[in-house]
């Protein structure tokens, strides 16, 4: 159940906050008042569009807060399976927008839109102008059908779903398996070709890497010999220069004053260590520069080589392994192709599995379907006819597509009668605007003891009726309201009257600023409202009493159902 709705700088609302109660919210204004507004906000918490244009005019931030106190089983386990953890089974949705930015929290912590539009859809359902304009489309209506006998089609449509896909990709593979006997034998020649070229190069992994280096090395032969020998000449012992000499010297001349200096013991042995360090760095360069051979022979094979590897790398891979790794699945395709015959009938055989499989499937889901559709037309029946349809007759028509989708083989038309001797038509034919409404308000109120959710919101329900017909949506909304809470925004008198809870919507001019504010109503102010809503600008007294009396009988109407 919403229990409370807070609303901060949002068009005209500069702050409103709303306490909601069981039963019968009915929500009345003058036209322009903000009704629109308020029921925008709600939508908002469902994935409405939320522009920086909607903040109030110098304010820096719009927000719209819902709480919500869930005593429903079922969703509590469904927001539980979403991560929603309750305090005290209560959950608090919030969206907030500053500087074109939107941000959504769910009982403080930040989510996604897609998260909350989820966990909002366990809690309450808005029925509007566009919803009931919906009704028209096949697709919609099938999915009412399947929202009725959820607790059998749900599962059905799971495993329909699951053997369509694997149909899907079974035909799929079979497609592009469509070639001519020309085609095949081109691209065989040409796997034949990228696989004989990258075998012959007798690739090994990590090769590129150690080419390259050599590739710089031989490169680079002549700054390496001429490098090495200056390096040797530095530290070797072929000039009075060479570190090497110089240190023997040193060590010569420290070796004939240690005798009269023990002290000096270590030095020697240091600058002797030094001398060795030399000593083998100079035999190891030595035999290292023994080894370097530049020859051209080795320097072109190597750069042949490396062109090689390269040419390969910008037709097949990055690297090695990505060109051996592209050699395994070409030759697989080789394979394929070869075998392309035997191939060929195995996926034909795999598709008519698959295909009967779905068959299978979507037949069993169409029998379920069939099934409910019967509870739901005398369901749809009863409904209308406490709607002020009285001689109405309610069929839902199956056809068979063309083509198996995900959802099985059925195309639903609902089709209806309202007037005796009429046939049964397709809605779309049949139903004006208010038609319409009447029609989808039974729907929910089909679904919404299916569906558990505890909070229905209703607007522009009464589109197009008055009257006796205006008469019976309000014992049908008084109905509703028995079982849910129901927030419905009216300009009928007669819905009015079944309030169990009234708030009227002003709008005001203060300070030079206009705004929307939201007043519950006692009795006797519900009662003025409901005149003004009989009445126009001019409140008389026969127009008050006929609000009052309207409001008895409709507490009556009330207390009446209650007991039965």
């Amino acid at each position: 159940m919403l229990l409370q709705l807070h609303v901060k700088n949002l068009a005209l609302i500069e702050e409103i906050e709303v306490e909601f109660h069981p039963g019968l919210n009915i929500l009345t204004g003058e036209t322009g008042a903000g009704k629109s507004i308020l029921l925008g906000s709600i939508q908002m918490i469902l994935g409405g569009k939320m522009t920086r244009d909607m903040v109030r005019e110098n304010a820096s931030y719009a927000l719209v807060e819902l709480l919500f106190q869930v005593e429903n089983k079922r969703a509590e386990e469904a927001l539980g399976a979403l991560g929603i953890e309750m305090e005290e089974g209560q959950v608090l949705l919030s969206r907030k927008l500053t500087g074109g930015r939107s941000v959504c929290r769910i009982n403080g912590e930040t989510c996604t839109i897609g998260q909350m539009k989820e966990a909002a859809g366990h809690l309450l359902d808005i029925h509007g102008q566009h919803e009931h304009q919906s009704l028209l489309y096949p697709d919609r209506q099938l999915a009412i059908l399947d929202a009725y006998g959820k607790e059998r089609i749900d599962a059905l449509k799971a495993r329909v779903c699951k053997s369509y896909e694997a149909y899907r990709l079974c035909s799929e593979r079979l497609k592009a398996m469509d070639m001519d006997e020309e085609h095949r034998r081109r691209e065989i020649a040409f796997l034949e070709f990228e696989i004989g070229e990258i075998e012959e190069a007798a690739l090994r992994d990590g090769e590129d890497g150690e080419l390259e280096a050599l590739y710089r090395k031989l490169s680079n032969g002549k700054q390496i010999t001429e490098s090495l020998a200056e390096v040797k000449r530095f530290t070797g012992y072929d000039s009075m220069q060479g570190a090497g000499e110089v240190v023997g010297q040193a060590l010569r001349e420290l070796s004939r004053v240690v005798p009269y200096d023990r002290d000096m013991r270590e030095l020697e042995e240091a600058l002797t260590d030094i001398d060795s360090l030399l000593n083998d760095f100079n035999r190891e360069l030595s035999d290292y520069m023994d080894t370097l051979v530049f020859d051209e022979e080795t320097f072109y094979e190597t750069e042949k080589r490396l062109d090689l590897i390269n040419s390969l790398k910008a037709k097949y891979g990055q690297s090695i392994s990505e060109i051996l790794s592209y050699q395994t699945r070409q030759q697989k395709k080789l394979e394929n192709l070869v075998k392309f015959e035997e191939n060929l009938e195995k996926a034909k055989q795999e598709l008519l599995k698959a295909e009967r499989i779905l068959e299978k499937n979507s037949h069993e889901l169409s029998e379920v379907r069939k099934e409910y559709s019967r509870h739901l037309e005398q369901k749809m029946i009863e409904g209308l006819r406490d709607l002020n349809f009285l001689d109405v007759r309610f069929q839902v028509e199956f056809q068979r597509k063309k083509r198996y989708t995900e959802n099985g083989f059925d195309e639903l038309q609902y089709m209806i009668s309202t007037n005796p001797g009429e046939p049964l038509r397709p809605l779309k034919a049949v139903a004006s605007g208010g038609e319409l409404s009447r029609i989808m308000l039974a729907v929910k109120a089909i679904l919404a003891d299916k569906d558990e959710i505890e909070t229905l919101i209703f607007d522009e329900i009464d589109t197009g009726i008055s009257g006796r017909t205006a008469q019976k949506v309000s014992e049908k909304m008084a109905l509703i309201g028995a079982h849910r809470q129901v927030l419905c925004i009216t300009h009928l008198p007669q819905i009015a009257a079944m309030a169990d809870t009234h708030f009227e919507i002003r709008k005001s001019v203060e300070d030079k600023e206009t705004m929307t504010r939201i007043y519950p109503l006692d009795k006797e102010a519900s009662i003025r409202e409901l005149g003004r809503l009989l009445g126009g600008a001019q409140i008389t007294r026969a127009v008050e009493e006929n609000a009052r009396e309207m409001k008895e009988l409709a507490l009556q109407y009330k207390n009446a159902r209650l007991k039965s």
